[in-house]
């Protein structure tokens, strides 16, 4: 009997032990809690990269404001915010500098390209989303034809019917962006069931087919524009595998 009320006398006591540990932690946790909440507060709010927008207009669309919690914000909701508002930001990156700074980075698209369209020319970012749209006419822009936008409206990606050429243009322009290769074309063409038609450097045109393993094209591209003379002009060849043809003219 009295081996049996020692045994739950120590059972009582680990029952309370782990309850002291837990409140402890508990405790603990919301004195940090508090701690964050009342001495970290933004005070300052720095932008770098912006170039199309000013300080106040990111500083707006992030919906953030002096006196905002530090820690307590959720930079990805912010940074959402901030590229659904201003259409030229691909990028954000939101740091904190203690004890009261936060800086946005952001990165804006360079360059686009241009989908003509019910009289207007729907320009389109590397990463494939409509970022502004213009009458038709102006310019100069790379245009891209043979491909039909449904329902496209700014701030959105692009959609199309023909959902495998709309795929192909977005993996092509993303790899374009990111060789930084698409400043230097000046068209593209969808038209051709064979193959994909860009005019590049404005002294070539190169042809590739559309099963193609683009990164691996492009890359090649480069090497074969490498090689050839600043002066040359013509036709690049890109139809069959391991293998580049030029053609002068």
């Amino acid at each position: 009997m009295a081996r049996r009320t020692r045994r739950k006398r120590r059972n009582n006591r680990g029952r309370f032990a782990v309850l002291y540990r837990l409140l402890t932690f508990v405790v603990i946790c919301g004195a940090i809690v508090a701690a964050l909440a009342l001495f970290f507060k933004v005070e300052h709010i720095e932008v770098e990269g912006s170039t199309r927008y000013s300080q106040e207009e990111v500083v707006a669309a992030s919906g953030l404001s002096v006196g905002d919690n530090l820690f307590l914000m959720d930079k990805y909701e912010v940074a959402g915010r901030i590229r659904s508002a201003l259409n030229y930001v691909e990028t954000v990156r939101i740091t904190r500098s203690l004890p009261s700074t936060l800086h946005i980075a952001i990165t804006e698209c360079r360059f686009t390209v241009a989908v003509e369209q019910d009289g207007a020319l729907w320009l389109v970012s590397g990463n494939g989303k409509i970022v502004d749209t213009v009458k038709a006419g102006a310019g100069p822009y790379a245009m891209v034809t043979g491909l039909n936008l449904t329902d496209p409206q700014v701030g959105q990606n692009i959609h199309s019917e023909n959902e495998n050429a709309c795929a192909v243009l977005l993996e092509l322009l993303g790899l374009l962006r990111s060789k930084d290769m698409l400043g230097d074309v000046q068209a593209i063409h969808l038209e051709d069931a064979a193959q994909i038609t860009m005019r590049y450097l404005d002294r070539f045109t190169v042809q590739i087919p559309w099963n193609a393993d683009l990164d691996y094209k492009l890359n090649y591209l480069l090497a074969v524009v490498e090689r050839l003379e600043d002066n040359e002009t013509g036709t690049i060849n890109m139809m069959q595998d391991h293998k580049v043809n030029f053609i002068p003219g």
